[in-house]
């Protein structure tokens, strides 16, 4: 959009050149089926929507978790990465290769029909659960995310914890938070201070649904995809990029999740993070080609990128404390 020219390009904010560490985390986008279709996703995802991975790019991202021992962490989302194709053989190939494997789950997808063996199949896998909880009110929760879909969650996750998660110490399940779309400018706000919010989510569903987790991850919300297109219905676009600029914090830059991730999505595409992929801003190598999985299996290495490529929204990572998959990035 011409009216973001207002903005600081973020690239003059850097200091130094933005390149990348050296790669741990392959973040895989199984596709954008999904039971649920939330107003905050930035994928855009739905139970209409029918791209997922193909068993040609499922053979090669396997191939690549086998070839990459430098590959700590595959990270699996979507959609519901669960209603994906290769959700199952890459969780597989992952842990015989002895990574540390993340689901992103709505927890609801578990009372789908087909998918309740989900609970028992992570366990048994020892798959790092890493929850949407946007908040651990009800309304809230149903507002983002359907009516519903809060009761579900709290079934699902206590679900879970009859699993061993949030118990034992290989069954990890996290829980994020973020907060509801602005309604004006004056209600624009970064996610409240981490551990504070984390203590009061624990004593909540604790105390109310007998549901333990490990951390709590805050997570802002970036103008990316259905949250662009709200705010731009609202005409909050603009100003609400300005309100993430003012509030940049060049202590995040170091922590960023694109500095040792590569983001693929459901074509085998190389990105620097999911919000990347989902405005088609590919990666790039040294001489300016797109990257693939093609190209990382031919190179024989996954270090192929010089700069990491940067967007107006990159704000939204390095306001505040910062967010990333994991939470905030730096302390308040």
């Amino acid at each position: 959009m011409t009216e973001t020219l207002s903005l600081t390009p973020f690239q003059s904010k850097l200091c130094s050149s933005f390149t990348k560490s050296k790669v741990k985390v392959l973040q895989i986008n199984l596709g954008r089926r999904c039971n649920l279709a939330c107003t905050h996703c930035h994928v855009e995802a739905g139970p209409k929507r029918t791209e997922e991975l193909s068993p040609e790019v499922c053979e090669q991202l396997i191939q690549v978790i086998q070839t990459f021992p430098e590959i700590e962490i595959v990270d699996l989302t979507g959609g519901a990465p669960e209603m994906n194709y290769g959700f199952k053989p890459l969780v597989q190939a992952a842990r015989i290769a002895r990574k540390e494997v993340i689901v992103r789950s709505n927890l609801v997808i578990y009372f789908e029909p087909g998918f309740a063996d989900l609970p028992e199949f992570f366990a048994q896998n020892q798959l790092h659960v890493v929850a949407s909880l946007p908040c651990y009110l009800s309304d809230n929760v149903d507002k983002m995310r359907g009516y519903g879909v809060f009761d579900a969650s709290i079934r699902a996750l206590q679900w879970l914890n009859q699993q061993g998660y949030g118990k034992e110490p290989n069954l990890i399940l996290d829980l994020v938070f973020n907060p509801q779309l602005p309604i004006s400018e004056e209600k624009f706000s970064l996610p409240p201070e981490q551990g504070k919010l984390e203590q009061t989510y624990k004593m909540f569903l604790q105390e109310h649904f007998g549901i333990v987790f490990n951390h709590l991850f805050t997570i802002a919300n970036l103008p990316v995809g259905r949250s662009a297109g709200y705010l731009q219905r609202q005409k909050l676009y603009v100003p609400y990029l300005k309100f993430l600029e003012d509030n940049f914090n060049a202590n995040t830059i170091e922590h960023l999740m694109c500095r040792n991730e590569l983001s693929v999505d459901y074509l085998g595409n190389i990105y620097d993070c999911d919000f990347n992929q989902m405005m088609n801003l590919p990666a790039k190598t040294r001489n300016g080609e797109v990257l693939t999985v093609t190209t990382l299996l031919e190179a024989g290495t996954l270090d192929l990128i010089d700069e990491i490529q940067t967007a107006p929204y990159c704000y939204g990572c390095t306001a505040g404390s910062g967010s990333s998959c994991g939470g905030a990035l730096v302390e308040d």
